[in-house]
């Protein structure tokens, strides 16, 4: 079964949206092992997904500030421990949602990015469009090529959002090594509708990879 990571180039990139899409599109399990603030990323892709074969699972950390996790949890009086996050029993596809972007932390020594390495999950970069995201994307794209040869994970692609930006997507794409998986246009409301129409569009690019 596939595990796909998403991760963005930053905090409101559009991850939940994504995520929703994924699961959708692969009929997937998803589980978002982190969660700092509320309302819940869970409860948001629950509503946005028809698939009946899907199953959301609930965090290994839910904490109540809308922080870094690691500060979120220091207010909780926690500590977020990798070796506490372990996959849900399932097998489906799973859909594995991040927090924030690839470097935010989960405590003193350990980011974001080591989730998708400790899952060997296929990380989806979502990349929304604004100015400054070039930069935001690049390096993004350069930390995730700078740890693969001691990862366990593998990097699948990227995905557009809040487009088009024509010329934003065509220099980025020039000096992505990776493959763009969809564009998501600006969208006055998101819904089960939406969703389905991009899961369509991803299970077509996906076809070859998964099994019904």
């Amino acid at each position: 079964m596939k595990r796909y990571f998403i991760t963005a180039i930053g905090t409101d990139s559009g991850k939940s949206l994504v995520s929703a899409i994924f699961t959708q599109a692969l009929q997937a399990d998803y589980w978002k092992p982190v969660q700092a603030g509320h309302p819940r990323d869970t409860e948001l892709v629950r509503s946005l997904v028809s698939s009946p074969r899907s199953a959301f699972h609930p965090e290994a950390y839910c904490l109540g500030h809308p922080l870094s996790p690691h500060a979120a949890a220091k207010l909780d009086g926690v500590e977020i421990a990798l070796s506490k996050i372990n996959l849900p029993a399932t097998s489906n596809h799973l859909v594995i949602e991040g927090a924030g972007g690839l470097l935010v932390p989960l405590n003193d020594q350990q980011f974001v990015v080591d989730l998708a390495d400790k899952f060997a999950a296929e990380v989806v970069l979502v990349c929304n469009l604004y100015l400054g995201s070039i930069n935001h994307t690049l390096l993004s794209l350069r930390e995730l090529s700078r740890r693969l040869p001691y990862s366990n994970f593998t990097v699948r692609g990227i995905v557009f959002n809040q487009g088009p930006v024509p010329e934003s997507e065509r220099i980025i794409e020039q000096h992505c090594p990776y493959p763009c998986l969809l564009r998501i246009e600006k969208a006055t409301s998101v819904d089960q509708t939406l969703v389905a129409k991009y899961a369509a569009k991803l299970r077509r690019v996906l076809s070859n990879e998964i099994e019904d």
